[in-house]
């Protein structure tokens, strides 16, 4: 099997792509080849009996290096690639290149290729909801973002849903929550601090906390990322029907949750390294952000999430040995 991960050295890309060259397999079938492709080099490793890995540098707004990635007819394609939140609202033009330019070109070079139809697994968002919500929302609930990027990533679902149906390729789109604890330094998405006020303290260093305690949001963890990625690229998509794009199960936490559920597995000292200073813009964007989903639909079709927030930062403990006694 040959799998091409666009956006492979992002974080969830770069787990996914370990996962595969560690295992060495997609569901019961053997992994030979993964292309890993990202703006810059992915940073991964392969093992010496494991799958080949083929890393590559390029941009998805252009649409010759796109078609040079699927010009080798990978099996299944990951398109994890995109412009985060506040980049996309801060730079207009650049979210809508490459979070809607760079999808239509991928899809397009799909389609130019004859007797060619991969498995496509695209990494939708819940910003592709907006205001005013149904409590909690379900997968019927309307799409209309009020972000650029939530408008980018609702353009790609119409697009799986359409190429899906003309069976171009076979697609499945996946509505990430937030994904925390997130590794490594604070990247330009407005999300971000959902992860800074756990990931920070667990490193002994304070946190910037922009909005109130009583925000509520969904989010899962990295390993529930991990394994939405995997059962989507391996499900039967008969069940799913004509409605390819599905909301992911998470946990609907409020701030406060977070804040005790960090006191609770680190410690109060711990805990008190959050620093609460309001930010308008941050407080605004996040004003507009969806609170609580039925994702009953995802789930019996076999998608699982984390059991606790608790069981979230032990998995961050366990993956960086940060807030380790």
């Amino acid at each position: 099997m040959n799998i091409l991960i666009i956006g492979a050295a992002g974080m969830v890309g770069r787990k996914l792509a370990q996962h595969l060259l560690t295992t060495g397999k997609l569901g019961n079938e053997a992994v030979d080849q993964i292309t890993a492709f990202d703006v810059i080099p992915a940073d991964l490793q392969a093992t010496a009996d494991g799958p080949s890995l083929d890393i590559r540098a390029g941009d998805i707004a252009d649409r010759a290096t796109v078609e040079a990635q699927v010009a080798e007819r990978p099996d299944v394609i990951f398109h994890l690639a995109a412009i985060v939140s506040g980049e996309a609202e801060a730079d207009f033009d650049k979210g809508y290149s490459i979070n809607m330019d760079g999808t239509r070109h991928l899809f397009e070079a799909i389609r130019a290729l004859p007797d060619y139809h991969p498995r496509v697994v695209y990494t939708s968002s819940i910003a592709v909801f907006g205001t005013p919500f149904e409590e909690p929302i379900t997968d019927t609930f309307i799409t209309a973002p009020l972000t650029s990027y939530g408008a980018q990533k609702m353009i790609g679902e119409l697009l799986l849903n359409d190429y899906s149906r003309r069976g171009i390729f076979d697609g499945i789109g996946i509505r990430l929550p937030t994904i925390v604890v997130r590794p490594g330094k604070p990247n330009k998405a407005a999300s971000g601090f959902f992860s800074g006020i756990i990931r920070e303290p667990l490193a002994g260093i304070p946190a910037v906390l922009p909005v109130d305690d009583d925000v509520r949001h969904w989010v899962a963890s990295p390993d529930s990322a991990l394994g939405y990625l995997l059962h989507a690229a391996t499900m039967d998509l008969a069940p799913v029907g004509p409605r390819r794009c599905l909301t992911m199960p998470g946990l609907s936490v409020t701030i406060a949750d977070m804040l005790a559920a960090l006191e609770e597995v680190a410690g109060p000292e711990t805990a008190a390294l959050v620093k609460r200073e309001p930010d308008a813009t941050i407080r605004a964007i996040v004003a507009g952000w969806p609170r609580d989903f039925n994702a009953a639909r995802a789930t019996e079709l076999g998608f699982t999430t984390d059991a606790s927030f608790q069981d979230i930062i032990r998995a961050h403990i366990r993956d960086t040995g940060h807030g380790a006694a």
